[in-house]
């Protein structure tokens, strides 16, 4: 017994032993480690109180009460534990709010932003204009899907299966258009332009025609196909095949787009319909100028 006595009393001793100083406090391998033990306590301890919390719905992230609730009570583990670790490596509390204080006033402007988003979050969150699974195209020009909505951000994938972190500022005071807010079918306009002098009518069938080809456009109940003259253009005839596209279709705009194009092109081609070429009218006002005209071949 006097030896493991002897044993315990020599690990404790070098422990103990002060490794550095911070300002007053000796920092001892004792403290390292008592202090990394309770930061790992208060991780797991903080991910079993959000999972506790998670379990009173059935879809936390949709029930803006639950998530709040969920992520709060995360962070505040979080700070009492890291209250108590500072407190285990010797730092006196007090002098640390006095700190705290002090980095507080210094670090306040540059923490509006993330201030800012933090109280857009829970706006979005109560407010409920967007969920997940909402397709939405932002101002900035990011459009997809939202995958997940955070308390600073808000994850939106892409059609590309990109993920684009949001700040959740952006929603509250930028333009936001929610293609899953209300009905979940939307009009959509395919622009594309034919040369002068080609029959309507015919553009119209080749636009109807094209639009039938795709599962996607739907049709009835005042919603068919239909085929638009918009401009008279500089090279030729603008017009917008509008059809009407289920939700499915939404969050993947280009590709709906390239879709309907690729269809559009091929009854152009079978009723010998020209896309137009770009044209310029040159005026010589004083002079004269010859031109050949060679074939080629």
């Amino acid at each position: 017994m006097a030896f493991f006595k002897t044993l315990w009393n020599d690990t404790l001793g070098f422990l103990r032993e002060p490794l550095f100083e911070i300002g007053k406090t000796d920092i001892t391998l004792l403290r390292i480690v008592g202090m990394a033990v309770i930061l790992m306590a208060a991780w797991k301890l903080s991910g079993a109180v959000r999972r506790s919390i998670s379990r009173m719905t059935v879809d936390p992230k949709n029930d803006p009460g639950v998530y709040l609730l969920q992520r709060i009570s995360g962070y505040l583990v979080w700070v009492v534990g890291v209250l108590l670790a500072l407190n285990f490596m010797g730092f006196e509390l007090s002098s640390l709010a006095f700190l705290g204080g002090a980095v507080g006033v210094g670090l306040g402007f540059g923490l509006q932003n993330i201030l800012n988003n933090f109280v857009s979050g829970i706006i979005i969150l109560f407010e409920k204009t967007i969920k997940v699974g909402d397709v939405v195209d932002l101002q900035s020009g990011v459009t997809g899907v939202v995958i997940e909505i955070n308390l600073r951000y808000t994850r939106i994938t892409t059609s590309d299966l990109m993920d684009v972190l949001v700040p959740n500022s952006e929603f509250i005071s930028g333009r936001v258009v929610n293609w899953s807010f209300g009905e979940a079918v939307r009009r959509t306009h395919i622009p594309f332009s034919v040369a002068y002098g080609t029959d309507k009518e015919s553009v119209r069938e080749a636009g109807i025609a094209a639009a039938t080809t795709l599962p996607q456009t739907l049709r009835g109940a005042g919603r068919d196909p239909d085929v638009w003259l918009v401009r008279l253009g500089d090279s030729g005839l603008d017009f917008e095949l509008v059809v009407w596209i289920g939700e499915d279709s939404l969050g993947h705009p280009k590709s709906t787009q390239a879709r309907y194009l690729w269809a559009l092109e091929t009854q152009l081609r079978l009723r010998g319909i020209e896309v137009p070429y770009p044209q310029r009218d040159m005026r010589i006002k004083e002079g004269k100028i010859s031109v050949s005209l060679v074939r080629a071949g």
